[in-house]
């Protein structure tokens, strides 16, 4: 899933981060760029709006980069770092847990070889995730119960097992106009080894 996170110190312009588990995007509390990845911005000439993402990965994120897009200008990952972004969903904004949230910061884990070469954050459900978030002062928050159902603390999916939600909370993106691209993709993830059913990461 491509996602749009628009830049308050950019007007107009919003990067586009990737992630293949949707259901954490409700806890996204940050975005992590490569400090040596190089970046572009672009104009997606159909709609007009203006975009950063890695330039290695521009290929995989639109169909045809030749037609498509403009480059606008180029920068390094290190450029991006402290950028802060409008969240997708308002939940967190004001809870004292969550740090210096909502803003662009360095992570190792940050590759170009899938993706748009930003990656979401939520501390709470993945080990770099975490390790990345907790150097830069960003918190933690967990909406997720211990039967992998949604708290309260996100209304609109209480109650509802995180991978069944998974359709609800694209269709809300969608709503929301910020949902760039939705892809199907394999790859490997940890099963139970008693039950065959998927785990979870889970702080």
């Amino acid at each position: 899933l491509t996602v749009s996170f628009p830049i308050k110190e950019q007007e107009g312009t919003s990067f586009l981060a990737w992630t293949t588990t949707p259901w954490t995007l409700p806890s996204n509390l940050g975005l992590a760029v490569g400090n040596e990845i190089d970046y572009v911005k672009v104009k997606e000439i159909s709609s007009g709006k203006l975009f950063i993402l890695a330039k290695a990965l521009l290929a995989g994120t639109f169909k045809d980069p030749k037609k498509d897009i403009e480059i606008i200008s180029e920068m390094k990952g290190s450029d991006l770092v402290g950028l802060t972004y409008e969240p997708l969903f308002k939940y967190f904004i004001n809870d004292k847990r969550i740090g210096n949230a909502f803003r662009v910061i360095h992570s190792d884990h940050v590759t170009t070889e899938s993706g748009t070469g930003i990656v979401h954050m939520a501390p709470a459900f993945g080990e770099e995730d975490y390790a990345a978030s907790s150097k830069n002062g960003i918190g933690l928050v967990n909406p997720v119960d211990d039967d992998g159902m949604f708290t309260a603390e996100v209304p609109e999916y209480q109650g509802k097992r995180v991978k069944e939600a998974y359709k609800d909370i694209i269709a809300d993106i969608k709503k929301m106009g910020r949902l760039q691209k939705q892809d199907t993709i394999q790859h490997s993830y940890p099963f139970c080894y008693r039950s065959d059913t998927p785990l979870i990461y889970r702080a």
